[in-house]
């Protein structure tokens, strides 16, 4: 296109500088544009989530009139008032993909040593490479225990913006390492501020605690053999308790009650019995998927060692997702400050416990993708093997690209996409735009 340059044009141009740069100043958030033809061809529009924060946002003020309005009409129930005045989840475009193309790496096997030349990382084993994975193609490079890279690596990695996770051999959670990326200092600003405000932890973590509660009872009635039905009965009561808690402490008891009814009903979701000497007799002899309780540090049999290996790498995933869209990872709202712990990431974890990391257990299981011969046991400990732990991995990672309908958006995307988006309406939450956040739950 041949475009003149006229006065017209830089007095045009010149404004718009102008209110671009006043805009920065200013600090304040535009509102998202409405169905604008410009949204499908952004690149930032999984950052903006324009249709997102508006459907929300008319549902927030939605319900706020229909309480006002039901205050004083006693003849509409309130539920189907509020049904008939939100807006339908297919106004909603499809603006970003179902599924990343990028995946993750993971690297296991004790000894490995990882270099690079030019954008391709060369895995090697004894100064031998045995495998090139190209940069661009993975989302980040998880480091299990005793595996060395190269500082050119490490600065390829983040110049590219792929984070590195490191574990131990176990699959203890320890770090990150990440670009700078964190630029959104306004959104740490928030995060900080009402973090300090006990009204709006305790009512972020009412939400959190109840779409917890609610997916522990779905896990139960999708895979339990016979679904309990006190046990049912009683999760949901403590989820409708959750959502009138009067304060964190309460909170966590209530919490804490929930887990301890799942638990106890969680070894009605395994079909898988003893691989080896049914009997029992041989002390050696691995006891194979059969689970009474939680328990950690360390996990006692294989489906405890199963679970906390899957909480650690979900507590990896977010953590990275929360440091990717600016937040703090280590300022949470329901997990208050700790030393050394991602409260936040925990906070956005606890609704995805249960589909995620319990999810992923009971089909490594239930499939046999893991049996008995993947553990070890040493004195009162289990742990996987190194095969084990790859076998897992495979399986955590078909669940996190399992495709699901977010059940306000209306669309499908996969869980490791639906990460994101959760951390980022959140998001808009601390910065106004929403008042409430819209925990996932699923039926």
């Amino acid at each position: 296109m041949r475009l003149a340059i006229d006065q017209a044009l830089v007095d045009r141009t010149l404004r718009m500088v102008q209110l671009a740069r006043k805009l920065s100043a200013s600090g304040d958030i535009p509102a998202p544009l409405q169905d604008s033809p410009k949204c499908p061809r952004c690149s930032l529009v999984g950052i903006c989530l324009p249709d997102e924060t508006n459907l929300l946002a008319e549902n927030d003020r939605a319900r706020r009139c229909t309480v006002q309005r039901t205050l004083f009409d006693i003849d509409r129930p309130r539920q189907a008032a509020i049904r008939t005045t939100l807006p339908s989840v297919h106004d909603i475009r499809r603006l970003i993909p179902a599924r990343d193309d990028l995946r993750p790496l993971y690297l296991n096997t004790q000894g490995l040593s990882v270099g690079k030349s030019g954008l391709v990382l060369k895995v090697k084993e004894k100064g031998k490479v045995i495998q090139e994975v190209r940069i661009k193609e993975i989302c980040q490079l998880n480091l299990m225990g005793s595996v060395q890279l190269t500082t050119q690596a490490i600065q390829t990695l983040c110049q590219a913006e792929v984070p590195i996770a490191y574990f131990s051999m176990g699959g203890w959670f320890y770090g990150v390492t990440q670009a700078l990326g964190v630029k959104n200092v306004f959104l740490r600003r928030e995060q900080f501020r009402l973090a300090d405000v006990p009204a709006f932890c305790l009512r972020l973590a009412r939400a959190l605690v109840a779409g917890k509660i609610r997916n522990q009872r779905t896990m139960l009635q999708r895979n339990h053999v016979e679904p309990p039905r006190q046990e049912l009965n009683l999760l949901r009561c403590m989820q409708r308790d959750a959502e009138q808690a009067q304060s964190l402490q309460q909170l966590l008891g209530i919490e804490g009650n929930a887990a301890r009814m799942y638990f106890q009903s969680f070894d009605g979701m395994l079909k898988a019995g003893r691989d080896n000497d049914p009997t029992g007799n041989d002390e050696h002899c691995m006891p194979l998927f059969h689970f009474t309780h939680r328990n950690r540090r360390p996990p006692r049999d294989p489906v405890n060692a199963l679970l906390s290996l899957a909480y650690s790498l979900l507590a990896k995933d977010l953590t990275v997702v929360t440091q990717t869209v600016g937040f703090d990872p280590y300022m949470g709202f329901y997990h208050q400050p700790r030393f050394g712990r991602a409260s936040l990431a925990l906070d956005l974890m606890e609704p995805f416990r249960p589909l995620i990391a319990d999810s992923a257990v009971l089909s490594a299981i239930n499939t046999r993708m893991v049996t008995a011969d993947d553990f070890v046991k040493a004195s009162d400990s289990v742990a996987l093997k190194a095969e084990g732990r790859k076998k897992f991995y495979r399986a955590y990672e078909q669940r996190m690209d399992t495709l699901v309908t977010h059940p306000l958006l209306g669309y499908r995307v996969n869980y490791r996409r639906l990460l994101e988006i959760q951390a980022r309406l959140l998001g808009r939450v601390l910065t106004g735009e929403l008042s409430t956040y819209p925990v996932f739950t699923t039926r």
